[in-house]
């Protein structure tokens, strides 16, 4: 099993810890690419229209700002780092240590900036998205792809991976012919029409992720294990809609077919 979750947008920053050693990240292979995306990353932010160039507003400037010294920031694990909907849902701080391990094993976050970082490795809190142009190495989905093929590809051969990641992060690194690819994507049912809504998908992708982590059986190894595995959540509650108090509870885990290229789907319907 090897799930893949996007970073959050927002980051705990951590007020204590070594400063990050790229060499120490998890696939020591990308540290020329995280070396070369971290140098022009801190130029970038030090344009006077760094706000533009990295695609946000005003409002997260001390994040631009501290782009300035994030090789010589305080680091904590991922797992700390990453925060929101979806990391919340999934618990990975809360873990015993054999799930902690299997966690370490089986969870990538795919990164601009890092490339892919496991929940153990220790990063600095950053700013920077996947769907940026960034000044000296260009489209970051396009530039980390052949360096995360490189490094990930055999990892995920032989597997399932569990994609949980938004469109721009995908892009980053599609899993390889070898891999049995499953995207996870979740509908909320009300009277019975199904739709999208994206902050209960991210929820419910870190409930299964969470879930995946805890249970007792051995990871999922295959698609239809997998589905085996979701549909153990069928029934349970998987969250609270927020301003409502209303809980969510799952009542459906189908696995559709590939298109001709691409993942399989394992669609969450939750109601």
């Amino acid at each position: 099993m090897l799930v893949l979750l996007p970073p959050s947008e927002g980051k705990t920053v951590p007020d204590a810890g070594p400063a990050v050693s790229l060499p120490d990240l998890s696939f020591d292979a990308l540290t020329p690419q995280r070396r070369a995306v971290l140098a022009a990353l801190a130029a970038a932010s030090a344009r006077a229209d760094a706000l533009s160039v990295l695609g946000v507003g005003a409002g997260v400037a001390d994040d631009v700002a501290r782009n300035l010294t994030l090789a010589d920031a305080p680091t904590a694990p991922a797992s700390a780092v990453y925060t929101g909907v979806l990391y919340a849902a999934a618990g990975l701080g809360d873990l015993t240590p054999a799930q902690a391990r299997r966690a370490a094993e089986g969870v990538l976050t795919i990164s601009a900036l890092w490339g892919a970082v496991s929940p153990t490795d220790l990063i600095p809190a950053y700013r920077l998205s996947m769907g940026t142009d960034l000044p000296g190495v260009g489209k970051l989905a396009t530039t980390w792809r052949p360096h995360l093929a490189a490094a990930l590809d055999a990892r995920a051969t032989g597997d399932v991976v569990v994609d949980c990641r938004s469109a721009a992060y995908a892009a980053a690194w599609p899993a390889p012919a070898g891999a049995d690819w499953v995207a996870v994507k979740v509908l909320r049912e009300v009277d019975g029409r199904r739709s999208v809504v994206s902050h209960n998908a991210k929820h419910t992708r870190g409930v299964l992720t969470g879930h995946l982590l805890r249970r007792r059986a051995a990871p999922p190894t295959t698609a239809d294990g997998l589905l085996r595995a979701a549909r153990e959540l069928v029934g349970t509650t998987v969250g609270t809609a927020i301003g409502t108090g209303l809980a969510s509870r799952m009542v459906e885990a189908n696995l559709l077919d590939a298109p001709r290229r691409g993942p399989r789907t394992l669609e969450l319907v939750v109601s």
